[in-house]
């Protein structure tokens, strides 16, 4: 969490302790507080205020925004990019089968959804399109622009996950034209266990929970007061840093990739290696299995496939990519963040190649 984030949160903790809806002295300026966050968070989005629905985290976003159009259809079809995390394809798989019928539409080697193949899906009955905005593992980006045209074109809403993209590249609603958005707070140096799901204006959804009508309908329950400001705070630094932020860590990602290429014998193949890929990500193959590796590189902190049932998004991202069972023990990935520092890539590097030689 970012120290101006924490420190944003502090007083309602203590001093400011009201709910926003209460006739206490004092809840006036927390109700104030939460609509300032409100606009924050819009603000970095590119959308209105009160198209911000605040969430307990992105999973919470994602089952409001799958969840909550599902209700108001009854029955239909829902296309679902491969690489969806398991917010969005569980809550997708809970609809009846009998009432709902899914297709998952591929990606092809660089982890990108092609819109004519996602197009080919479409059918008269489609209720609903799922693709996130960037993977987590494989660092790839959607098209997002061109899939919305594709389903408004259609007369189809689209759902867009993109808890992952918000702090390393800037995102703005009215470039991407997404139906609904879901963002986590602690993916950008907020608090965990907070959210927000954008409902464009105009758009319905039904609720999915029950209880006092807040969160314009959408959502009950007392708001996490503390954690919406400090998600507010997040959203404004990511306003004022990201682009700076993107730059460097695209540097150092670029460094950490050249030093394991030039220092690990053979080179391990790079995946998902695009111009526009997120800049903080690198996924690679590597010749030898990686649990061997992990057990020597103790110092250095990186994702691998998870061997057990069920499958991880990590397992199903890479296997999407047509990644075999044998590559994908040999695949690990990493990812940076802003305080990331030349000597800290330096040295994960040296620590990483030195466990791969011993492995």
């Amino acid at each position: 969490m970012a120290p101006s984030v924490r420190e944003a949160m502090e007083p309602y903790w203590t001093e400011h302790f009201m709910l926003p809806g209460q006739t206490h002295p004092g809840a006036s300026a927390v109700a104030e507080a939460v609509e300032q966050a409100r606009e924050q968070v819009a603000k970095m989005v590119g959308c209105e205020g009160f198209e911000i629905v605040f969430t307990s985290g992105g999973t919470e976003a994602n089952n409001l925004a799958v969840l909550g159009l599902a209700k108001r259809y009854g029955g239909g079809h829902i296309v679902v990019s491969a690489l969806e995390h398991e917010s969005v394809w569980q809550a997708v798989e809970s609809l009846s089968p009998r009432t709902w019928r899914i297709d998952v539409a591929a990606v092809d080697s660089q982890g990108r959804v092609d819109p004519k193949t996602l197009e080919s899906l479409l059918r008269e009955e489609t209720r609903m399109v799922c693709v996130q905005l960037a993977s987590p593992v494989l660092g790839a980006r959607q098209p997002i622009r061109e899939i919305a045209d594709l389903c408004h074109s259609h007369g189809i809403p689209l759902h867009c996950d993109a808890t992952q993209a918000f702090g390393k590249i800037p995102v703005d609603i009215r470039t991407l034209r997404a139906d609904t958005l879901a963002l986590s707070a602690h993916k950008m140096y907020g608090p965990k266990g907070c959210g927000a799901l954008y409902v464009r204006r105009g758009f319905s959804l039904a609720p999915v929970l029950y209880g006092e009508s807040r969160e314009m309908g959408l959502r009950p329950g007392s708001e996490n007061v503390p954690a919406w400001v400090g998600f507010g705070a997040a959203a404004k630094l990511v306003d004022r840093c990201v682009t700076d932020a993107m730059a460097r860590m695209h540097e150092l990602r670029d460094r950490l990739q050249d030093r394991l290429l030039s220092q690990i014998s053979p080179a391990p193949r790079v995946l998902c290696q695009r111009a526009d890929s997120l800049p903080n990500t690198l996924v690679m193959e590597l010749e030898r299995e990686i649990c061997r590796i992990a057990r020597r590189a103790r110092g250095v902190v990186f994702s691998m496939p998870r061997s057990l049932l069920p499958a991880d998004e990590g397992t199903r991202s890479l296997r999407a990519l047509g990644i075999g069972e044998a590559e994908l023990r040999r695949c690990c990935s990493f990812s940076l963040g802003w305080t990331t520092s030349q000597e800290q890539i330096d040295t994960a590097a040296d620590l990483f190649a030195e466990a791969y030689d011993h492995g």
